[in-house]
């Protein structure tokens, strides 16, 4: 293994830890958040972190493998736990956006919540874009799929924004389930790469 793919794979591992730790921070306010105010879409946005931290452990666990025989078997194993992943979202999305206005459900604003969406919407594609510079030595599928959660949670969390804050400063209850569902947009896009990837 040359000392630049050695170099790669080091960042990476960091990059990974920190998805690791910022998700799972993430994941306990968003549903916390979600669960205080009944909104679907910061517990949808929640959601989005746990897998995304699945993923993170998923890529470290590669990452830490990756200079043995078992590099292609366990990068294929990986992607495909992030393909499966992404379409779990898409379903979760689909089920309770549609709910949730059909039932006419009304979320209440969170303060917290657009906090915490306010604060990913920096954060993801930052990370993403460092994850690409890594990726553009490793040419990993498995990292190429995780970046693609990486992106996708980064627009997560900017409908989440835009949803929680029209609900908390106009009371329009209806628009977190709009956001969720326009969501559903790019993770289909997303999901179908990943599943193409994993292959």
């Amino acid at each position: 293994m040359g000392v630049e793919l050695k170099a790669a794979m080091r960042a990476g591992v960091r990059l990974e830890v920190f998805t690791i730790v910022w998700m799972a921070f993430e994941a306990v306010l968003a549903i916390g958040a979600g669960i205080a105010a009944r909104s679907v879409l910061l517990t949808a946005f929640g959601f989005d972190s746990v897998i995304e931290l699945l993923s993170g452990v998923t890529l470290l666990w590669w990452l830490a493998g990756a200079s043995t025989a078992r590099l292609p078997g366990m990068e294929r194993r990986a992607t495909q736990i992030s393909a499966v992943l992404l379409v779990l979202l898409c379903v979760y999305l689909a089920l309770t956006g549609v709910a949730g206005l059909v039932l006419r459900l009304h979320p209440e604003g969170s303060l917290l919540g657009v906090a915490v969406s306010a604060a990913a919407v920096v954060v993801m594609p930052l990370l993403a874009w460092r994850k690409r510079r890594v990726n553009t030595t490793l040419a990993s599928a498995a990292l190429r799929a995780d970046i693609a959660e990486t992106l996708t949670c980064a627009y997560m969390a900017a409908a989440t924004l835009a949803g929680t804050a029209l609900n908390l400063l106009a009371g329009w209850w209806w628009a977190e389930y709009v956001a969720a569902l326009a969501l559903l947009i790019f993770i289909v896009i997303e999901t179908r790469e990943a599943i193409e990837a994993a292959r």
